[in-house]
């Protein structure tokens, strides 16, 4: 978003002119003040812990054309810099957004959410899109009610398509990010138990998730994978078309799958457009599925066959999902930007499925979000580690549910289970028990911080 007027700034906040300054707005929007750069809005957020109004003069004084606040702090303003007093700036953020998406038009919008998954499929859905549209997607994680808004008014008119991850821990929180995206096509990877602890039960996650499908238009499409539990609730939820994918008989397939730690080889079938094959290069059978829902809306914006099958034979994930490396004499699986039950059990069978002849050893940091189930699904994990017939499973922490891990893991038959506090003492653990031809997963929620035992295991990775 560049360009704007004073004018356009006060229409789309409802804001207040304090001081009308003479700095034209020519360089976007930022809530960081260290972030300044000529000509852009500084817009003063505010938290529990921080008052962006307190350095509102400072960011005048670095050269932004405008600050956005909801509070007049003592300071030094820069005069040719205007000042627009609001409300509140969050609502002054949102509101923002929703003006410049407006703008935006003609614009193919995808509104992406689920469980687990929404990052990858995100990425996946960026290489198909990108060999046909100018398209931009969410960067990182910015996926909540700032980041979606910021996402919004980072993309520039001229803009073909876009993909904007929306990710929610508690009710309602999903209702207005779609008023702000305004999606044409909505994705759900899955509805798993992440965010239990907030929502209390499946059907409440189905029900939020749900909220992408309501807010599609009739010409739209509804994407999500046909062996989800709650399909039929998905597709009853949308005025849009159902698109389910990946089950026998759906309109996309994936044939002959052929995995290997460096990702799965498949037929990709379409109706009405043909057959391709993919070498998908991120492994894992729940990426193919990722992948199957991306495909789904490349077709329905108007890829071809050959632009599908070449942006996912060249998808690349975010770092930290699924990221197959070799270190030493070892593989490792670099899983640890985040974990929930779905997810840490995809992780557990695609290493297990995968080791060859040797062994299989799991890193478990905590599972974060997830309530009076979190024991549980902690100890469901540690039994799932046995079933796959994993080495040794190691967990990083001491809170009761990894213990539960451990503990049953250890009934369950790991032959070898450790527990280490940090994730330094657990890479000093591993230098003395890894083997020659060993696969290694490390994976937990991002407060776990499980790529810092890589980093200390293997600092050249």
């Amino acid at each position: 978003m560049t360009h704007l007027t004073l004018r356009e700034l006060l229409e789309a906040t409802a804001g207040e002119a304090v001081v009308c300054g003479s700095r034209a707005i020519c360089a976007g929007l930022t809530t960081d003040s260290r972030a300044i750069t000529p000509g852009c809005i500084f817009l003063a957020l505010c938290g529990e812990r921080f008052d962006g109004n307190r350095f509102a003069a400072e960011a005048s004084q670095k050269g932004a054309a405008a600050v956005v606040v909801s509070r007049l702090e003592e300071g030094d303003f820069a005069p040719e810099c205007s000042i627009v007093l609001v409300p509140d700036t969050l609502l002054a953020l949102q509101a923002l957004a929703s003006w410049w998406r407006q703008r935006l038009e003609p614009l193919h919008v995808i509104g992406l959410t689920g469980s687990s998954g929404k990052t990858s499929t995100k990425d996946m859905c960026l290489a198909v899109l990108s060999r046909h549209f100018r398209t931009l997607a969410t960067k990182g994680n910015l996926n909540n009610h700032i980041g979606v808004p910021l996402s919004i008014l980072s993309t520039p008119q001229g803009t073909q398509a876009a993909i904007w991850e929306m990710g929610m821990n508690h009710a309602g929180e999903l209702a207005p990010l779609c008023g702000m995206t305004r999606p044409h096509i909505g994705i759900i990877t899955t509805i798993g138990s992440a965010h239990m602890e907030y929502l209390g039960s499946r059907e409440a996650i189905a029900r939020e998730k749900c909220t992408v499908a309501r807010a599609l238009p009739p010409e739209g499409f509804m994407i999500y994978p046909a062996q989800d539990d709650f399909a039929a609730t998905i597709a009853a939820s949308t005025a849009a078309t159902p698109l389910p994918v990946g089950a026998e008989g759906c309109a996309v397939q994936a044939l002959r799958p052929r995995p290997s730690l460096l990702g799965t080889e498949y037929t990709l079938s379409i109706a009405g457009l043909g057959e391709v094959d993919i070498h998908l290069p991120i492994p894992g059978a729940h990426m193919v599925s990722n992948s199957l829902l991306a495909a789904a809306a490349g077709w329905k914006l108007g890829c071809t066959l050959e632009e599908i099958a070449a942006g996912l034979s060249a998808a690349s994930l975010t770092h930290g999902r699924l990221a197959c490396r070799q270190a030493e004499a070892y593989t490792v699986v670099d899983d640890t930007y985040n974990a929930n039950p779905e997810s840490m059990k995809a992780a557990l069978q695609t290493v297990a499925t995968l080791r060859g002849k040797g062994r299989s050893i799991a890193v478990l940091g905590r599972m974060g979000e997830l309530g009076p189930g979190g024991i549980q699904a902690h100890a469901e994990m540690g039994s799932c580690a046995a079933e796959l017939g994993y080495a040794a499973v190691l967990v990083v922490g001491s809170p009761c549910a990894e213990t539960e891990a451990l503990r049953q893991a250890a009934a369950a038959g790991v032959p070898h289970t450790y527990s280490t506090p940090t994730p330094e003492e657990a890479a000093r653990l591993l230098r003395s028990i890894m083997q020659e031809g060993d696969v290694l997963l490390f994976k937990g929620s991002r407060s776990a911080g499980m790529e810092r035992v890589i980093h200390t295991l293997f600092p050249t990775l």
